[in-house]
């Protein structure tokens, strides 16, 4: 243990590359998978601590800050907080950071190869391969639709939906898109991305519906059984966004039902808990939230939450620290 002032807790272990960075600085410690996904865990553990670095699955709550009382910054491994009381942490004068920007292009990739994955039944040919059902080519075998000339309607032209929409015109798909205002000129030229105001509208006309929004209180259910039932019966629906946008009992039934064709999803609204009728759904690719895995991207996230937490030990102005998070 060095003799640095500053105490850092990581809730779970990351690369090594940023733990040798915040070393630096400050006496860090690591805790194990799973061992902070309760609220009382952080509560009886913060209070040492002037930094935390911490996971979307880590419950960083009003009682948890209240604990942490030497806490000057929590910053989150990911690109979103709904996981964290921000207006808590603002009223305690608690930093709070996320890592933008860094995992978009990865994302993007995952979303496209997600929607392949999907459509064309890669898991399900794997599985029959693997089995030995395997016994030559078969005419009728996992047959799935062609992307080229469908329309792929994405909720939240951010940074990862217009790197999901870019590969997706690549693969000749026409872009839709709900946003809660419309992009610049530029940028639906560049998608050739036709907006729409109204989600139900865009829903009923997509042949994918894409998720790429934050989790706020409109988007929670945002997809209930209501805009399922708008969408066609051959629709695929892409949630990489988070768990909770979904109603996820009424996306099983959707899926049994045939009133979709089919969904891919990374993100559960009880994570690391899937719900078990979409364990028994059909034409459901279900992934353990993977869609930053990449070994440069998983780098430059904890980077940029370890540099915040540097610049505010340090005593760096705000305005210097441009992923703070504010409401």
């Amino acid at each position: 243990m060095s003799e640095h002032q500053f105490n850092i807790l990581v809730t779970e272990p990351i690369p090594e590359k940023v733990i040798q960075y915040l070393g630096e600085f400050g006496n860090v410690t690591v805790g194990e998978v799973g061992t902070y996904q309760n609220e009382q865990a952080l509560i009886d553990d913060i209070g040492s601590y002037h930094a935390l670095l911490c996971m979307l699955s880590n419950p960083i709550s009003k009682n948890v800050l209240q604990a942490g009382k030497k806490l000057q910054i929590v910053a989150n491994f990911a690109v979103g907080y709904n996981n964290i009381d921000v207006a808590a942490a603002q009223e305690l004068s608690i930093k709070v950071a996320n890592t933008p920007d860094v995992l978009t292009e990865a994302c993007g990739d995952f979303a496209m190869g997600l929607l392949m994955a999907t459509t064309r039944h890669f898991y399900q040919a794997e599985k029959y391969l693997r089995e030995g059902n395997f016994k030559g080519w078969e005419p009728m075998g996992f047959l799935g639709p062609e992307l080229r000339g469908r329309s792929l309607g994405i909720v939240g032209m951010g940074r990862i939906g217009q790197a999901f929409a870019h590969r997706a015109r690549a693969f000749g798909m026409n872009i839709f898109y709900h946003n809660r205002r419309q992009v610049s000129a530029d940028i639906e030229e560049a998608l050739q991305a036709t907006y729409f105001d109204d989600l139900n509208t865009m829903a009923a006309q997509a042949d994918v519906l894409s998720l790429n929004c934050p989790l706020t209180p409109e988007t929670h259910h945002l997809v209930d059984s209501n805009l399922l039932n708008m969408m066609p019966n051959h629709a695929v629906l892409i949630n990489i966004s988070r768990g909770p946008v979904v109603d996820e009992a009424a996306l099983a039934e959707a899926l049994q039902n045939g009133t979709i064709y089919a969904a891919g999803l990374d993100v559960f609204e009880e994570e690391p808990k899937v719900h078990p009728k979409l364990l028994e759904a059909p034409n459901c690719t279900i992934l353990p939230h993977i869609a930053s895995a990449t070994f440069e991207t998983r780098n430059a996230i904890g980077m940029l939450a370890a540099k915040a937490i540097v610049q505010v030990l340090q005593g760096e102005k705000e305005q210097n620290i441009p992923n703070l998070v504010s409401l």
